[in-house]
Order: structure tokens, then C-alpha cells, then sequence
């Protein structure tokens, strides 16, 4: 029985207790308040009188080894070695002496990274893998998503917006990244069925499983000069690239077709209003690499409309109900498409976001 009790399996996750540093764990279910400094340096002070430093410095999704590196050795020269990523790409280091913030800072920028991202700010972009990894990409992410945030980096080291501001990117619409409850979304999008190679189909794929694949059956059987293939109903095809994840002979890819749509007002805070899915604002902006200038021009013009224009602590969706989307159309400059007319029977609207549930 003994030895029953002490083996050690990988079954379930490991205790969170055990990555938190000395000075969390004296203090875990104690915390009395915390309270931003400056920009991306906060306090939490405990009922026992006990402080507790964060450092927020923006990361990327992807690092080499070496990076990752670099930072175990700052947070071993100022942490005691306690250090976290954060859901959004961010870097947080902990501590208890006030006197290591500056050194800090210092270390965090010599490596080339910003510190901030805390209150009415721009947080970390997260974003999905694009074409560094992705098969079924329409645009990339991490190239995006750095030509974005070069361009409102001073958004993230000060805290000069109404509110929050939260950015994030999938490069196609099955959104691993979350895009459907972000402030701005930067959603890759295709817009041409898959190309069906027959010859090729019944080699590396089974049919049963193609057909089944798709979610709203604009995949059928068919024949082609005596051999067994499939065909594409066009109108009914939704782009979402699931047949090209079960047969590679059904590519979705298509450099001269695939694109951007950008999505505006999302957020899961509960705060003065409840959840709210993203919506289109712009359906369709050519991949322009390696610095995509139209989609950084345009999200820079929503930033600085909603920064000029929004209420105290108002998120950019809140802005947007209260002056009514034709004036934010208006001066955002964006125009209006029929793509903007939202047909599909089980639209976000008719969905119930909300954590405060009647019956």
C-alpha cells in the first residue's frame, strides 16, 4: 500500500501548488488588493502585509530554446527563478524586493522585449500557428500579428486607451485563437472551394470519411470516367478546410484568393455588459507580405477612433452599440458589403452569452 501511494504517475495535470514561488504560496487565499504601479508592473499585497511585484513583458507564440533560455537566467538573477507565460503570450516575473523593478525592466528591454500590457492597454496578440505550421492557413500569424503590433506598440508600454484592448488572429475560420470574443479579430479567411484531384482521391483517402467531413454536405460521391471520386457543391461550402484535413488531395489553399476579414467587437468580460461575439467589419484584404500595410492601416484607424471617441473604460463593442454601427462604419471610413448582411440561420446573436442565466 505504501508503494502504491507514492508512485508517481502522469495521469491528470500536475498540482498548480507546486510551480507557484514561496512568497504565493505563504500568501495563497490571502491576497487583501493589487493595484497597477505603472505601466506593466503590479502589486498584490497580502493580509499579512506581504508584497508581491509582477513584471508583464510581451512575448511571442512562438521562441527558440535560446530565448526561453534568457529569460530562466533574468528570472533567476531577480525572481529566485519564478517566472510565467501567460494565456496571451506574455511573460510575467514575480518577486518580493521592490528594488529589483528597474534592473528588471532594464534586463527585459536588453533583450529586446516591452514591458506592459496592464489595464486600459493593448495585450499581447494571441494568434494561432499560420503558415509556419498550419495546413489549412489563409494567411499567416505570427508575420501579421508583428507588422500589427510594431505599428501600436506604444498602446501596450502606456496605458492611454479608454479601456482594454484585446487583439487576436486565426488564420482560418475554424478560429483555434479565439478570435470570436476579441475586441479586433484578424480572421484569415479562404475564398474558393478546395480543388478535388481524382486521380489521386481514392489512393489517399476514403470517400465515406471525405463526405462525412463536411459540415454542411456540399461534399458528394460522385464518378469520373469510371473511377469513384467526390464533388464540391460550391454555394454550400463554407471554406472550413475539414476535407483537406482527411484527403490531401482536396487542397484549400490558393495564394491568389486567400485573405483577411477583420472582426470588431468581442470580449468575455461580464463587466456593464455581458459576453459578445465578434462582428464583420471588413470582409475581405488581400495577403500583402511580409508587413500587410492595408490590414495595419485599418486596424490602427478603429484603435484610434474608439481611443478618441469611446467613454471611460467603455470596450470597443460598447462603443460601437452606443453610437450604432453605421457612424462607426462612418468613421472608421469602412465600407459597407453585402457581406455584412448576416443570413446564417444560427448567427452568433441568436446564441446566450451570458453567465447571468434566467428561467
Amino acid at each position: 500500500m505504501a508503494d502504491t501511494q507514492k508512485r508517481i504517475t502522469d495521469i491528470g495535470p500536475p498540482d498548480y501548488k507546486d510551480f507557484m514561488s514561496p512568497a504565493m504560496k505563504a500568501n495563497y487565499g490571502k491576497w487583501k488588493y493589487h493595484e497597477i504601479i505603472r505601466p506593466g508592473v503590479m502589486v498584490h499585497v497580502s493580509e499579512t502585509g506581504d508584497k508581491l511585484f509582477t513584471v508583464r513583458a510581451g512575448g511571442s507564440r512562438l521562441m527558440s530554446i535560446d530565448k526561453i533560455r534568457q529569460f530562466c537566467d533574468i528570472a533567476d538573477k531577480f525572481c529566485d527563478g519564478y517566472f510565467r507565460f501567460t494565456s496571451r503570450h506574455n511573460i510575467e516575473f514575480m518577486f518580493t524586493d521592490e528594488s529589483n523593478i528597474d534592473p528588471l525592466i532594464k534586463a527585459i528591454n536588453d533583450l529586446g522585449h516591452p514591458v506592459g500590457g496592464t489595464g486600459n492597454s493593448i495585450s499581447s496578440i494571441v494568434h494561432t500557428q499560420g503558415w509556419v505550421h498550419c495546413h489549412s492557413a489563409a494567411t499567416d500569424a505570427s508575420g501579421v500579428v508583428k507588422a500589427v503590433m510594431d505599428d501600436l506598440i506604444d498602446h501596450f508600454k502606456n496605458m492611454d486607451l479608454p479601456g482594454k484592448l484585446r487583439i487576436a488572429l486565426a488564420c482560418c475560420l475554424n478560429m483555434c485563437g479565439a478570435v470570436h470574443c476579441s475586441d479586433i479579430a484578424i480572421l484569415g479567411i479562404h475564398t474558393k472551394a478546395p480543388i478535388v484531384d481524382n486521380d489521386t482521391l481514392p489512393k489517399m483517402c476514403e470517400i465515406p470519411t471525405v463526405v462525412a467531413s463536411c459540415p454542411t454536405a456540399a461534399i458528394r460521391p460522385s464518378t469520373e470516367d469510371g473511377k469513384p471520386g467526390v464533388e464540391v457543391i460550391e454555394e454550400n461550402c463554407m471554406f472550413c478546410a475539414n476535407c483537406y484535413t482527411v484527403c490531401p488531395s482536396m487542397p484549400l489553399n490558393n495564394a491568389d484568393t486567400d485573405g483577411i476579414s477583420l472582426w470588431v467587437g468581442g470580449k468575455v468580460s461580464n463587466a456593464r455588459t455581458e459576453p459578445t461575439f465578434s462582428k464583420l467589419a471588413v470582409p475581405f484584404i488581400p495577403n500583402n507580405p511580409p508587413r500587410w500595410p492595408e490590414v495595419t492601416d485599418t486596424i490602427r484607424t478603429m484603435v484610434e477612433v474608439w481611443a478618441q471617441n469611446a467613454r471611460k473604460f467603455e470596450r470597443m463593442g460598447e462603443f460601437i452599440d452606443r453610437i450604432g454601427w453605421p457612424r462607426f462604419f462612418e468613421m472608421t471610413g469602412i465600407e459597407f458589403q453585402k457581406e455584412h448582411i448576416d443570413d446564417f440561420k444560427y448567427a452568433g446573436l441568436s446564441f446566450k452569452r451570458s453567465a447571468h442565466l434566467s428561467y
